[in-house]
């Protein structure tokens, strides 16, 4: 506001759309237990930092490029990046959503309609609604939410870019990183699995 008189749209979209980001991570607390930093990685080095450190030097980058170099995109661009940003949520928090109730009710009306594979070990895997479409599209709801805080940038710096390039970098690793886990953990099945959920971040292409 001291450098130009006034709040930007840009500004706007992007502390509004971390805004909610933060609020969905308090508000859906108990959905953070099922996810692989507690599940698999658990409590070390890697998520102290990176909650501690990482985490809010990479958030905060966008915002604070926009202090001193606001781009002044015009009002039409910014709603599409906050549609982008809407989308992103919606696929976010919709999978997430499905996945934590699935696991603890899968009798839960909202989630009871799914189709669902067993294995060998006892557990189910699901093969339909959002996890029908692609194994990781959590990731890929993510990974547009934080491009979507760059776009706002528009050209002012390519430092605000670091973010979703390095995110999909580190999204990539995890999943290949689940996917060794997986295929440990459930053997044959886990192929059987990938056979019919095929795509791993978008349907139908990747």
């Amino acid at each position: 506001r001291n450098q130009l008189g006034e709040v930007s749209w840009s500004m706007v979209a992007v502390v509004g759309g971390q805004l909610l980001y933060v609020w969905d991570a308090l508000y859906n607390e108990q959905a953070i237990l099922t996810t692989m930093d507690i599940t698999t990685d658990g409590f070390g080095f890697m998520l102290a930092f990176g909650d501690l450190a990482w985490v809010p030097f990479t958030y905060s980058l966008q915002a604070r490029i926009l202090v001193d170099h606001d781009p002044r995109l015009p009002a039409p661009a910014v709603a599409a990046i906050a549609a982008l940003g809407a989308l992103g949520y919606v696929v976010f928090r919709g999978a997430n959503s499905q996945k934590d109730a699935f696991r603890r009710d899968p009798s839960d009306p909202a989630v009871s309609h799914l189709q669902w594979m067993q294995t060998k070990r006892g557990t189910k895997l699901l093969v339909s609604g959002w996890w029908g479409a692609a194994r990781k599209i959590n990731y890929t709801g993510d990974w547009l939410m934080g491009l979507s805080w760059s776009l706002a940038c528009g050209a002012a710096s390519p430092v605000a870019y670091f973010y979703p390039v390095y995110f999909a970098v580190l999204l990539v690793h995890r999943a290949l990183r689940d996917d060794h886990f997986c295929a440990t953990k459930y053997g044959a099945d886990w192929e059987a699995y990938k056979r019919r959920v095929p795509f791993v971040f978008v349907p139908g292409i990747l």
